[in-house]
């Protein structure tokens, strides 16, 4: 057989993949096609839930198979109205759909004086127009993201669709011309012409739309004209990159049309045709095989390479092929795990595109797309975001699967368990765990939890003191930081009094506090002296408190009003009684990300820095990360990666705390330019994959009780959590980034929680040492907080 590398896949040359086809099995072509399809997609295979929207069955072409076109019928409306096409998108979603799927035939009114009438009366110069209107309305009164399927069309009109729609699509079907001519499967049917087909591909390339095309087996032409019709979207897709699927349809005999008793393709036909559009276009592409068209074959499908079946309606029939009832999704979901991967749900725009949104989506769509996808730019699948009080989703188990433990997860998971140091491409692996797999991976890290500190669940008594909230950065991700003459939300901008300050710290001493935790915003008239002096404030209101306190980009702002360095003004700041440094500032410890998300803050390199510095003056600090914005897994590999390599070097990091996004609020969000936040899968899956890549350099892993709620809590600590963070007494940031949980959580609620899992609670201080008696005692009987106080 003529092959192609599998593990460094060169796209095949034309004549390599003729030579393929010509002397190979399918089951050879199925083979070498599942390796690359596997390259690229692991065990995902991915559909969309979506409704389909016929806004008209009124067609100039006369395609000798299809069912779908209509003629005008007496009294029957030749468009959808804007209420009948709002009634189908709301049915969609309530029934889970994120995709609305509009079909409709080609430029009607060329043919039909009914078309052209209606349009008329209606106020539409074209088909095309009241499509982009009817695409705009289901955009704005409904969650659904519209997908176009509306044929042939101009540049124009494809950039027209653009604004309104996630992606659009147009089957190629065949570069055959033959099939023009008289008695072939397009005789009469000008929109069909291959040239046309593929002038329009080419124009959503030049506009940037992601598309969908494909080709469609068994309308009489060779594999020979297959292969050219894959040779040249690929062609097109090389060029413009902009096809995010390849559909391989069989065609199905339909009665009363020309081709009624014509062959439907072999099983062995549809098989070639999508390992070896596989072949053609590699790895990466999506790869799809109407499900509904081949009952009884799914899996042999899944071995010839495909990963993707296309979109599944719960809601509407295929109009296309109405004879052929989708597949029940948990049945889809049932059969695919049964060969041996996992049915993921994607929206109308697929995750090769997602994670370049910006430049395939119109501004104004971004926004809606981003808000349903999660960091793999796969579909969000409930309702939870951080900070909400919505229902936390159902977090799958072991049992729940027919399938087996992924070989190259399990690889990992016993390579990092024998000591070995992870790479980039390990954590990736963890963190993109789906189904069962998630599972495993969160029971891996709650046993090595369990070698590790054993079932003690600890906490600190301490109070936030965030003693001012004016900054001069502008970081997209903080609702908190506001300018001297900000406008109020959730408070006016303040900057807190030394007695404040002072008051704040005594009064959390006497309800049992061990520690306060003070930051602030980067206040343009602070320096390192006004640094020394809250500091000073603090220990001499209660000399024995612990402040842990300034983060990274404090220390330098600190350092460099002073003329000092780093380490000078550290040292400073520990022998002027500073216990520990926060590790925030951390973000995503990635300069990738860092230059969306803050790109006037610290970078990557100097947070390491002025951390590892800190560390060498004997101050420990805590470590962080802030994701579910910008950010993908690879970029959470390599924050990891930075933490172990830092903790490993020094030994100064006390513990972990994943600090998920919070976005009700943050303006990169409220500007449509970043998630909602990671998903609670995401959520509950960094704490895993956290406690397994930092051991055994990290002991400690946190949950935050305050972006995750008590019950999201609870469940974490299922997930290789030790440690609940503190009761906080006033949280101000994630409560001005809109997270609605409490600002402070009591010793009893806190330890309920704790027994309630199971668990053993036990206060500690700081640097997790034991908590005095006497403080455990007070924060069991604190009187109620006395009002804070703020100075403008």
């Amino acid at each position: 057989m003529t092959g192609v590398s599998s593990v460094s896949w060169p796209p095949p040359k034309p004549e390599t993949l003729r030579a393929m086809a010509r002397e190979a099995s399918v089951d050879q072509l199925m083979r070498e096609a599942a390796v690359l399809r596997d390259a690229g997609h692991g065990r995902v295979v991915t559909y969309s839930r979506k409704v389909f929207i016929p806004l008209t069955k009124l067609c100039r072409d006369t395609c000798r198979y299809c069912t779908f076109a209509e003629a005008p019928r007496n009294g029957a409306a030749p468009y959808l109205t804007p209420e009948e096409v709002i009634a189908i998108a709301r049915a969609g979603e309530a029934a889970g759909c994120k995709e609305a799927l509009f079909t409709l035939g080609d430029k009607p009114e060329m043919r039909w004086s009914a078309a052209r009438d209606e349009l008329t009366r209606l106020g539409y110069k074209s088909t095309i127009h009241y499509l982009a209107a009817m695409c705009r309305l289901v955009l704005e009164e409904t969650r659904l993201l519209p997908h176009a399927n509306p044929g042939v069309m101009s540049q124009d009109e494809v950039e027209l669709l653009r604004m309104v729609t996630a992606s659009q699509g147009l089957m190629l079907e065949s570069t055959s011309q033959r099939l023009l001519l008289k008695g072939g499967a397009h005789q009469g049917s000008p929109d069909k012409d291959p040239a046309e087909r593929l002038r329009c591909i080419e124009a959503a390339g030049k506009c940037a739309t992601p598309f969908t095309s494909g080709i469609l087996i068994g309308i009489g032409e060779t594999e020979e004209e297959r292969i050219d019709a894959l040779l040249a979207l690929r062609d097109l897709h090389h060029r413009y990159g902009h096809i995010q699927e390849i559909i391989v349809q069989n065609f199905r005999a339909k009665p009363r049309t020309a081709m009624a008793q014509a062959p439907e393709p072999s099983e062995e036909e549809l098989l070639r045709g999508i390992a070896l559009a596989r072949i053609a276009f590699g790895p990466e592409m999506a790869i799809q095989a109407p499900p509904n068209l081949s009952p009884g074959k799914l899996e042999r499908l899944l071995a010839a390479g495909l990963n993707d079946w296309g979109g599944v309606s719960p809601v509407t029939v295929d109009h296309v092929n109405p004879e052929a009832p989708w597949p029940n999704i948990d049945e889809l979901s049932r059969l695919t795990a049964k060969a041996g991967k996992v049915l993921v749900e994607r929206t109308a725009i697929h995750p090769s595109h997602v994670q370049d949104a910006k430049t395939w989506l119109d501004p104004r769509v971004l926004p809606r797309v981003l808000a349903k996808v999660d960091s793999d730019g796969l579909a969000r699948t409930d309702e939870w975001t951080v900070g909400s009080h919505a229902a936390l989703p159902t977090l799958p188990t072991c049992s729940d699967s027919h399938l087996s433990p992924n070989d190259d997860m399990s690889s990992v998971l016993s390579k990092l368990a024998k000591g070995e140091a992870p790479d980039e491409r390990d954590l990736v692996e963890l963190f993109k765990a789906r189904g069962a797999d998630f599972q495993r991976i969160l029971v891996a890290a709650d046993t090595l939890r369990r070698a590790t500190v054993g079932d003690v669940v600890t906490y600190v008594v301490n109070r936030n003191i965030n003693y001012t909230n004016i900054c001069q950065y502008r970081c997209g991700f903080c609702a908190f930081a506001k300018g001297r003459r900000a406008a109020a939300l959730r408070g006016p901008a303040y900057d807190l009094s030394q007695e404040e300050i002072a008051r704040r710290v005594r009064e959390a001493w006497e309800r049992g506090a061990t520690e306060v935790c003070m930051q602030g915003g980067i206040h343009p008239s602070y320096t390192g002296r006004t640094y020394l002096e809250i500091l000073n404030t603090a220990k001499k209101a209660v000399p024995q408190i612990h402040v842990h306190a300034f983060s990274p980009l404090e220390v330098k702002q600190g350092a460099s009003t002073l003329g000092f360095s780093v380490e000078a003004f550290l040292t400073r700041l520990r022998d002027a009684g500073l216990g520990s440094l926060p590790g925030t500032a951390a973000e995503i410890l990635d300069d990738e990300v860092r230059r969306v998300l803050c790109p006037d803050k610290l970078s990557a390199d100097e947070w390491v820095e002025i951390v590892s510095t800190a560390h060498s003056v004997g101050l420990k600090s805590t470590s962080t990360i802030m994701f579910g914005h910008v950010d993908r897994p690879v970029h959470w590999a390599r924050h990891l990666l930075r933490i172990r390599a830092l903790a490993q070097a020094t030994g100064g990091i006390t513990e972990f705390v994943p600090l998920p996004f919070v976005h009700h609020e943050a303006p990169i969000a409220l500007r449509g330019a970043a998630r909602f936040g990671p998903t609670f899968r995401e959520a509950i899956l960094m704490h895993a994959v956290a406690r397994i890549a930092l051991h055994p350099y990290v002991r400690n892993i946190q949950a935050s009780w305050v972006k995750l709620g008590p019950d999201g809590a609870r469940l974490a600590l299922a997930a290789g959590v030790n440690d609940l963070g503190g009761v906080l007494m006033n949280e101000s940031i994630s409560r001005a980034a809109g997270s609605t949980h409490g600002q402070e959580m009591p010793v009893s609620a806190l330890e309920t929680l704790i027994l309630n899992s199971s668990r053993e609670p036990r206060q500690r201080t700081t640097l997790y040492g034991a908590a005095p008696e006497c403080q455990v005692e007070r924060s069991w009987h604190a009187p109620p907080l006395i009002e804070v106080q703020a100075t403008a």
